[in-house]
């Protein structure tokens, strides 16, 4: 066992520890938890009202004549209060619901959304070595020289890993459905079972011709691709530049705004939110929830909001690269990259994510919802169609014009 321990290479085990920390617990829970406090500041706008504008300590639950009002910051304690108004609210279970089930459901919704990111690249790569100096000036070892790659899990499978654990949070919403016992959750969980299948096809469709431009299912690796030779919808340095390229633009936007509009659904977002929709179903498949376990749903769909942004990202927005990265001095080199340059590639990635999550918000407050007929009637007899439609033609045109 000593030996084993001894030729584990220390570097990346700190790094490999940082890694999953970093993404968990320092960006994606914040991140999910002031998208909650984005919304409901951007609805305020939307509808000309306050919203969510400062947050207080209330004392006199304690006695104390006044409470404390924390003012001035624009209300960004909110979600802390939220997350504290949570934990602390009865945790009530009905008599009449499948307990083992119930409070399985919300960590069926929770953990798939978590366990996706594992495999999106945030960053280039971080030469940790750059740090040595300090680190000997204070007393302490020093880093490899190896650069530490910005991602959890370096899969040569991403995108279909991504898809095979995203489709296990439907079964966290049909159990509570079901294991609710009760005709409203139900409903929602039979919704979101057929709302799921059938956009499911059409989001996996519409990557095949992202798949069949890179060649290959590596998602770092398109990254690199991208910031060498332009975005896939902003070939406009590089190879991207050739008129293959250009000529690829068509089916490749086509394929994002398949892949957009079946990832709201996926995510059961506004306008397809018919699994939960207040208007006919109370709350739909977390109506009998309440407490940490109807906070958990929301962290999932929040969760699964951000994992999805980051995928669309990577693959057709350049994930991490810096736009015209390359002509003006800030493109990738392998082994080569300076921590600095390592740290703005995870800044302009988590920008990105941030513009596509504000998105996500602004598309909830502006649009209604479709009937579940309507809903149905797009999936399977335009999107799927469509989705087929892209990918006859990508290849077409890879046939007529090869690009290499």
């Amino acid at each position: 066992m000593g030996h084993l321990l001894a030729n584990i290479d220390l570097t990346f085990l700190i790094a490999s520890v940082v890694k999953i920390v970093f993404l968990t617990f320092l960006v994606i829970l914040p991140m999910v938890a002031y998208s909650v406090y984005a919304e409901r500041r951007f609805s305020a706008v939307i509808q000309d009202r306050v919203g969510p504008n400062r947050t207080g300590i209330p004392l006199t639950l304690f006695g104390f004549k006044k409470d404390i009002q924390i003012l001035g910051i624009g209300g960004l304690t909110q979600p802390m209060a939220d997350g504290i108004k949570f934990l602390l609210k009865e945790d009530f279970t009905p008599k009449s619901v499948n307990a083992f089930y119930y409070w399985l459901a919300p960590c069926l919704t929770m953990v798939p959304a978590l366990m996706t990111c594992v495999v999106l690249p945030f960053g280039s790569e971080l030469r940790l070595s750059d740090l040595n100096g300090l680190l000997s000036w204070v007393g302490l070892p020093g880093f490899s020289a190896v650069p530490v790659p910005s991602v959890i899990a370096d899969l040569s499978v991403g995108p279909l890993y991504t898809f095979a654990i995203a489709s296990l949070g439907v079964y966290g919403i049909v159990i509570a459905g079901w294991a609710s016992n009760s005709k409203y959750p139900f409903l929602g969980g039979v919704r979101a079972s057929a709302q799921m299948i059938s956009y499911e096809l059409s989001l996996g469709l519409s990557i095949i011709p992202v798949l069949m431009v890179f060649g290959e299912l590596n998602l770092a690796k398109m990254s690199i691709y991208q910031d060498a030779n332009g975005w896939l919808l902003l070939p406009l340095w590089g190879e991207g530049l050739s008129w293959a390229r250009w000529a690829l633009w068509i089916p490749m936007g086509l394929s994002f705004c398949i892949f957009v509009v079946a990832m709201f659904a996926e995510t059961n977002r506004l306008p397809f939110d018919m699994a939960e929709c207040e208007t006919e179903l109370v709350a739909g498949y977390h109506t009998e929830y309440s407490s940490m376990k109807f906070a958990l749903f929301f962290l999932g769909e929040y969760a699964a909001m951000i994992i999805g942004s980051g995928l669309a990202v990577t693959l057709f927005l350049g994930g991490w690269s810096i736009p015209f990265g390359p002509l003006i001095g800030l493109g990738y080199s392998a082994g080569d990259t300076p921590l600095w340059l390592g740290l703005l590639h995870i800044g302009v990635f988590l920008v990105k994510i941030v513009a596509f999550i504000l998105f996500f918000i602004l598309i909830r407050w502006t649009l209604p919802r479709f009937r579940f007929d309507q809903l149905m009637k797009l999936g399977w007899m335009v999107m799927f169609e469509l989705a087929l439609f892209n990918v006859l033609l990508t290849a077409l045109l890879m046939w007529l014009i090869p690009l290499k």
